[in-house]
């Protein structure tokens, strides 16, 4: 049985503030619901996420803002902190954990810079809402196996690097072999699944 995460729930004070944050940092807006008693439904969805956000009022009794770490897994955090910045939001600089695995609460045991290595899952950005509701930019570049279940590229030239990562390993391979390998899609698709994370 799957229990997939959908939705998170965030607590904010203006709905029509947050909804302006969060489209204008590129959450698409799914639904925009207003029901009796000034209950409304903001559903938003990051850029190539399956999971969404839900604002709005009479939604959570939670206290507005106190939402923390949320993370946002983006491919280059670099990349990503400077999209931010320029859509107008105030980014902590790039920064790894002192104890190299995970990241600490708040700002302790930050160490300012990507990982050393530029390890998956090991860099982070952070950033709030205009409520105080915190997000972490976390960079992951390979899944670790079994991590997720099936592989989804969100585009045309993400497929076609992947192919391309895969045509450059196989000729490789080919080239340990001795001669070329009848069996080339098989080759391809364990490639590709290993890489995107989907174990052998």
């Amino acid at each position: 049985m799957d229990f997939k995460l959908e939705v998170v729930v965030l607590p904010v004070t203006d709905v029509d503030r947050a909804k302006a944050f969060y489209t204008r940092i590129g959450f698409r807006e799914d639904v925009d619901f207003s029901g009796p008693d000034g209950f409304r439904v903001v559903h938003l969805t990051p850029p190539g996420s399956a999971a969404s956000v839900i604002i709005g009022s009479g939604v959570t009794d939670a206290v507005p803002g106190s939402e923390r770490g949320v993370h946002l897994i983006v491919d280059d955090v670099v990349a990503a902190r400077e999209a931010l910045v320029a859509a107008g939001v105030a980014v902590s600089a790039v920064f790894h954990d002192a104890g190299g695995v995970f990241h600490h609460a708040g700002t302790a045991g930050r160490v300012e810079g990507p990982h050393p290595a530029r390890q998956s899952y090991g860099s982070f950005a952070s950033f709030t809402d205009p409520d105080g509701n915190t997000f972490v930019l976390q960079e992951v570049t390979t899944r670790r196996p079994g991590r997720i279940s099936h592989v989804v590229y969100r585009s045309s030239e993400d497929l076609e690097g992947a192919l391309r990562d895969a045509a450059t390993a196989h000729a490789k391979y080919e080239g340990e072999l001795g001669h070329p390998d009848p069996d080339w899609p098989a080759w391809y698709a364990g490639h590709m699944a290993r890489a995107a994370g989907l174990g052998s």
